[in-house]
């Protein structure tokens, strides 16, 4: 999706930033939706990391499905109640009661116009539930197409001086790989399953996951690798010095609780 010069071109006029309660309330918004949470594991300490929330249907259907029904007209909307929702939820399942735990949220670079200014209804969800901030995660996916590398710049740089963790998703398998590294360096990586996928039988993929992990240790960025589905694969990585993972074998996202180790 291209943004103009100034990131106005996917806003309805005038824009207005919208607030907690109005992200509660998804008539404007055209449908409803939830969140199933997924497990990240520090697999040295045997204790969640984090948990992601997940976009899905109320009656159990895909995200796919879910995102099929965003466009221009509510992609910001959307965004701004997925935080909201996310931030609820997880505070109703207790994620605040495990020590040290951060909520991941996805969120749409493109449904962002302003950072300081999108992000009134998030802070808003954070003092309503009693969430504090530096226990938000934020990721952005690679695999979506960013056109405008410098207004990601600067959410990012916005969301990490409101004390955010900030991330970079399914990172090997998108557009823009290191060169979006390059741009700006977030507080964590997750490397796509492409890159882990039996990467305990594959010499190709521990070269390259061996790569990734020095230009991180370099840059003080931490990883969680996704898509972990045997022992194999997490012994592997492990030995390669990733302590932070996802995946099937650990756990898969449950919309009603919170899956522990």
């Amino acid at each position: 999706m291209q943004l103009d010069p100034h990131g106005l071109s996917n806003f309805p006029q005038p824009f207005r930033a919208l607030g907690c309660a109005e992200c509660r309330d998804l008539k404007a918004l055209g449908f409803d939706f939830t969140m199933a949470f997924q497990l990240i594991l520090d697999v040295q300490q045997q204790r969640p990391f984090a948990y992601e929330a997940l976009v899905r249907g109320t009656n159990g259907e895909s995200a796919q499905q879910v995102l099929e029904r965003v466009d221009d007209s509510n992609r910001y909307r959307f965004d701004q109640a997925c935080r909201v929702k996310a931030i609820e939820q997880a505070a109703g399942l207790g994620l605040l009661e495990i020590p040290d735990c951060l909520l991941s949220i996805n969120f749409l670079p493109n449904a962002v116009y302003r950072a300081e200014t999108c992000i009134r209804a998030t802070l808003e969800a954070a003092r309503r539930f009693e969430f504090p901030r530096e226990r938000l995660m934020f990721e952005v996916t690679e695999g979506e197409q960013i056109h405008d590398a410098e207004h990601l710049k600067s959410i990012f740089a916005e969301y990490g001086r409101q004390g955010f963790t900030t991330a970079i998703d399914d990172f090997g398998a998108g557009y823009s790989g290191l060169n979006l590294l390059a741009t700006f360096q977030p507080h964590i990586l997750k490397l796509d399953m492409a890159l882990t996928r039996g990467i305990d039988q594959d010499v190709v993929r521990q070269a390259i996951v061996a790569g990734i992990v020095l230009v991180a240790q370099r840059l003080g960025i931490r990883i969680i690798a996704e898509g972990i589905e045997t022992a194999g694969e997490r012994d592997a990585l492990l030995e390669m010095g990733i302590r932070y993972m996802q995946g099937y074998f650990f756990a898969r996202p449950q919309i009603d609780r919170l899956c522990l180790p």
